[in-house]
């Protein structure tokens, strides 16, 4: 489960810029650019989770 977790922030830190770009407060964008920040900032801590390639799968 934890190697989809990349993903699933990558997505969700999308989803916050755009909710903060179509709202016309006055705060909605940074706060969705600081919260899709951050969401890239914890998928970017999941990466170690996604499996290497082995060296059979290479030479096949």
């Amino acid at each position: 489960m934890k190697r989809y977790l990349t993903i699933i922030y990558i997505v969700l830190s999308g989803i916050c810029v755009l909710a903060g770009l179509m709202l016309d407060k006055v705060w909605s964008g940074i706060v969705g650019w600081a919260l899709a920040v951050i969401l890239l900032i914890f998928a970017l801590n999941y990466t170690k989770y996604i499996p290497e390639e082995t060296e059979e799968k290479r030479q096949r």
